[in-house]
């Protein structure tokens, strides 16, 4: 990989994604929506496309030319419905084809791993959403019944899916990666935003569900 197209690049997560990506030398494009919210950290050392992710124009022009997208989408602290998360990953997906790139990570919650009604009350719209967004990226490799088993013999993307649970502003630490299951309820922002980089490249990870967690020592 040489150029990646990141969206969500400025959230909490999303931050430590684009600083290892330019730790790893990677050239970087990331759209944006107000240019005040780019840390003045990597501003200069980015590519930056003012947009909206429901813009498809605007994500054609970010993922064009790229060599693999990093989809890091939040809402930050609004938990009220919305569909803009999973419009802009139909967009992303979208632009992915037209452009014939096979490589994506994308980070969801790691409620999907729970059954609907376990879901605390307060993350019942978000977790919808990101339904929604798990939905439309298996729709890029065109599933049949046995997601899983299809992934890992048939599809031609190479496609991280991994889910998250509570982000934590600890230190980088030893963490555990299970797949189609959370092994734990909080992981580092750090290591979060290393694994959505480094599972691109990591023949263990490619074409899998996968759930991360930080190790708890007792």
């Amino acid at each position: 990989m040489q150029k990646l197209a990141i969206f969500g690049g400025t959230g909490m997560t999303g931050q430590c994604v684009v600083d290892h990506a330019l730790r790893k030398g990677l050239k970087l494009r990331l759209l944006v929506r107000v240019m005040k919210t780019v840390p003045n950290t990597f501003r200069d050392k980015v590519e930056i496309i003012l947009g909206d992710v429901t813009d498809y124009t605007k994500v054609q022009e970010v993922i064009q030319g790229t060599n693999g997208v990093v989809v890091v989408l939040g809402t930050r602290n609004d938990l009220e419905p919305t569909t803009v998360l999973s419009t802009g990953t139909e967009n992303i997906v979208k632009a992915m084809k037209e452009a014939s790139i096979q490589k994506l990570s994308i980070c969801l919650s790691s409620f999907l791993f729970y059954d609907p009604e376990k879901v605390p009350t307060i993350f019942e719209h978000i977790n919808k959403e990101h339904k929604r967004m798990l939905d439309i990226v298996k729709e890029l490799i065109n599933y049949p019944e046995s997601f899983a088993l299809y992934l890992k013999e048939h599809c031609v993307y190479d496609f991280c899916l991994f889910v998250f649970p509570l982000r934590t502003d600890e230190p980088s630490a030893e963490f555990q990666v299970l797949q189609d299951k959370s092994p734990g309820r909080t992981i580092s922002k750090l290591d979060l935003g290393k694994f959505l980089i480094d599972c691109l490249t990591q023949e263990q990870y490619i074409r899998r569900v996968l759930g991360i967690a930080t190790v708890k020592r007792s």
